[in-house]
């Protein structure tokens, strides 16, 4: 028997620990090298990882839901080993060293079907006893509604049964189960990691960022005509759509190189400015709102801008983005447009000084010489922290990006 561990990836420095989602592999199952085992939640990022080599698991040692720490060992590859062979000694689970957290899923997976990471969670959450919901999913997986209905129904929890003897301080922890009210149910569900990561970092940026929102509204007539006319030819030409964001990040960047307080951040009682221009893109994802960043954005041409921005999406809505592509950052865009937003008051992404949020374009009536006319109108709303960066020099930025905009030529001459 040869035996090849397999370990947590090294994390970020900023990341301590990170939470084990639903192993893809049972114990007795053959995989192959590289194959895809587990994948591993942090606050920033979704982290695969692969097998070291091929061969039979023969142990878990981290179930699902566990929490985890860089280099340590989850489980266990017998190279020589055959498929089913090392099943019978998996069912000792995981061990005790496995999160509370993990072992109601552990116990349904054995009972009752694997039970699927949030449908795991809110097992828990409702004190619910392996094998007491039927799961409806793939292979007779354990799903989240699943478990909602079960709730819904009237599934005992095991909650309030103390056994004789044993003190309650040394029972785990559960929170109050969801409760079906007629037509008023409710549900409790735990952040994941990157949410409550992003909870964190806004209440910091509240707390200590002066934070203060100028407006201005934008023609984006000019713009949408130059879109429009060069559209087809760009597309044919780069492979990737001419959109309205490689419109602002330039617009951004001409505005940062004329007031480089924007792009600079606070380091105590110094202000460092920055010399390049690195762009955060808010992009929301189903794990919630992550910023990848533009390295360089400067030096970026329009397709470069629509590629990596195409790039972001898919690798947001497939958790694939990697810590090395959100970390960093002298300034970040957010464009609520996309999902109708009229007007906000973004919030500035930490240790930036400064982010930019458009809107929604829409035709409005505007007086123009005297003259009532219809121009597609976006408002533009820029964030900033009063500490470093005065009125004047915000107003006029969010000016600059106006006036480039408005006249799309001006980021060809740099004007």
């Amino acid at each position: 028997m040869a035996i090849v561990e397999v370990k947590v990836p090294q994390l970020s420095e900023s990341v301590a620990e990170a939470t084990m989602l639903q192993w893809k592999k049972k114990v007795g199952e053959a995989v192959a090298a590289d194959e895809i085992l587990i994948e591993i939640e942090t606050d920033k990022v979704v982290l695969e990882v692969p097998a070291p080599a091929a061969g039979v698991i023969t142990e878990i040692i981290v179930a699902d839901g566990g929490t985890v720490a860089a280099e340590q060992l989850i489980a266990k590859i017998d190279t020589e080993g055959k498929a089913g062979a090392a099943a019978a000694p998996a069912a000792a689970a995981a061990p005790a060293a496995a999160a509370p957290a993990a072992a109601p899923a552990a116990a349904a997976a054995s009972k009752a079907g694997v039970a699927m990471p949030a449908a795991a969670k809110l097992m828990a959450d409702n004190s619910l006893a392996a094998g007491s919901v039927s799961g409806t999913g793939k292979d007779g997986r354990v799903t989240k509604g699943d478990v909602l209905s079960a709730v819904a129904g009237g599934v005992k929890s095991t909650a309030a049964v103390i056994p004789t003897g044993v003190p309650a301080k040394t029972l785990p922890q559960v929170s109050a189960p969801a409760v079906a009210l007629g037509d008023r149910p409710e549900q409790r569900v735990p952040m994941t990691r990157l949410r409550a990561r992003v909870a964190e970092r806004l209440l910091q940026s509240q707390s200590t960022n002066a934070i203060l929102t100028t407006f201005n509204e934008i023609n984006m007539a000019p713009v949408m005509d130059m879109r429009k006319r060069m559209q087809e030819r760009f597309e044919k030409e780069h492979g990737v759509k001419l959109g309205f964001m490689s419109f602002f990040v330039k617009a951004a960047v001409h505005a940062l190189k004329k007031f480089p307080v924007l792009n600079a951040s606070v380091d105590g009682n110094d202000i460092v400015y920055h010399g390049y221009f690195d762009i955060g893109i808010a992009v929301g994802s189903p794990r919630g709102l992550v910023v990848p960043i533009l390295r360089n954005a400067d030096q970026m041409s329009f397709a470069d801008i629509e590629k990596k921005i195409a790039e972001f999406g898919v690798k947001a809505r497939d958790g694939k983005l990697g810590i090395e592509e959100m970390t960093g950052g002298t300034f970040s865009i957010s464009n609520g447009g996309t999902f109708g937003s009229m007007m906000s008051t973004p919030i500035i992404n930490p240790p930036q000084s400064a982010i930019l949020g458009v809107h929604a374009t829409k035709d409005r009536a505007m007086v123009e010489n005297g003259q009532v006319v219809v121009r597609p109108m976006n408002y533009f709303a820029m964030s900033y922290d009063h500490r470093i960066i005065d009125g004047r020099e915000a107003v006029l930025g969010l000016v600059a990006m106006k006036e480039a905009l408005e006249d799309p030529a001006r980021l060809l001459f740099d004007i």
